[in-house]
């Protein structure tokens, strides 16, 4: 842990480097190595960003599930910093989820939005978080903060098992349902490796945005205890 706070922006950067050539090798994959499918054409291809997306937006509210756990259990705000982190980088993959959905779902059904289930789940989770981030900022004491925002957190991730399983509880759904049965999606060979390129490059992405939403929240943390100490050494003076 040591070695990772005395070498951060050096991870960082070298972080940033393998992301922006894994986001260079995951376009070429994507829109000139992988064929085109058959009946979606070109629209087809914006799967190979939304469903890694989609995944690491699940990745960020487990974050502030646990995180949320966390602090309940220990009373440190050190696990708060990294519920509230995994929360907006969290709600941000949902944003790009939703828009890369919409952009989808324009030239195959005909219509940017559907009130089918997963995309209604999905549209309950993003209001659940933004109002998560809209309760932190309406508390000013941290610790009580910290409280209403862990219990928010922790019952607010119950929606996101309902957004993943949505397809298969409620039948009526249009929204497609991969089968992963044979081990590859079903996706032609190189298809699918166009996809874990895809994934690795989200995911090096996710990892980046989240590492660096992190380090702000402890330098904030860091900004009001020493502003905390030298209020205390005004008023002592």
């Amino acid at each position: 842990m040591d070695f990772i706070k005395k070498n951060i922006d050096t991870i960082t950067m070298a972080l940033t480097a393998l992301t922006a050539l894994f986001m260079v090798v995951a376009l070429f994959m994507v829109f000139i190595h992988a064929p085109l499918e058959q009946f979606m054409r070109w629209p087809q291809k914006i799967f190979y960003f939304h469903v890694p997306i989609a995944i690491m937006c699940y990745v960020g509210f487990f974050i502030t599930f646990v995180c949320s756990i966390g602090y309940l259990w220990s009373g440190s705000l050190k696990w708060d910093s990294f519920a509230v982190s995994g929360a907006e980088v969290g709600l941000l993959f949902a944003n790009m989820m939703l828009v890369t959905g919409m952009l989808w779902g324009r030239p195959i059904w005909g219509a940017y939005w559907t009130w089918d289930p997963r995309l209604t789940t999905s549209f309950i989770m993003w209001l659940i978080f933004a109002g998560y981030l809209i309760l932190r900022s309406q508390v000013d004491d941290e610790v009580t903060r910290a409280k209403y925002s862990a219990v928010m957190g922790i019952i607010g991730f119950a929606d996101v098992p309902l957004v993943h399983y949505s397809v298969k509880l409620w039948s009526r759904g249009i929204h497609p349902v991969i089968d992963r049965s044979g081990g590859d999606a079903g996706m032609h060979p190189d298809m699918f490796m166009a996809f874990k390129v895809s994934f690795v490059t989200i995911l090096l992405l996710f990892v980046l945005v989240f590492i660096q939403r992190v380090r702000y929240e402890f330098l904030k943390c860091q900004v009001e205890i020493i502003k905390s100490h030298k209020t205390r050494e005004t008023k002592q003076g």
